[in-house]
């Protein structure tokens, strides 16, 4: 059963160098629906096109995101939200929000769980466009941080994650044993 909220945020899409385009294609950023699950899970797939590290595989990494949206489709709580940002009729990406608690200080606070976005909306502003409601959805329900986590190998994410002002705080080591 989903629970979302009916609204939608609509933002401006900028161009690659990063000024507007003298017609802006607007991207809305809406909760998803039911029928945006094939898209959700689809689009998760994606995920894995980085590379992930040595020790994890593909279909790992694929799967653990696919299982974790089916359990928000399946049965979504009232600390998530799905988004889905879109231009017209064409899905461009999504974004699962979630409450966690901070490790060190116990703070509930907001968390993108998953974001991802088409191939073909790369660059188009989507990540940004979902990134912005994602904050909005955190102060809305007065958290004071928002945080998320990424493969240190997906260099690009981290740019663009650190270019919509998010910085590192903890970094987690692995070693085989």
């Amino acid at each position: 059963m989903m629970r979302q909220k009916r609204s939608a945020i609509v933002i401006a899409n900028e161009n690659a160098s990063g000024s507007r385009s003298p017609r802006p294609r607007a991207i809305r950023v809406r909760g998803a629906r039911g029928a945006d699950r094939t898209f959700v899970l689809e689009t998760a797939a994606r995920l894995a096109a980085f590379g992930p590290p040595p020790w994890r595989t593909s279909e790992e990494v694929i799967e653990g995101e696919a299982r974790t949206l089916r359990d928000f489709f399946e049965s979504a709580d009232d600390g998530s939200r799905l988004l889905i940002a879109e231009t017209g009729n064409e899905r461009l990406g999504f974004a699962l929000l979630e409450e966690l608690r901070d490790y060190f200080t116990l703070e509930r606070h907001g968390h993108v769980g998953i974001l991802a976005v088409t191939e073909g909306a790369e660059g188009r502003g989507a990540a940004g466009a979902l990134i912005r409601a994602a904050e909005g959805w955190a102060r809305d329900r007065h958290y004071r941080i928002l945080t998320l986590n990424v493969f240190s190998g997906n260099q690009h994410a981290r740019e663009v994650y650190e270019h919509l002002g998010f910085v590192t705080d903890t970094v987690k080591y692995i070693k085989a044993v």
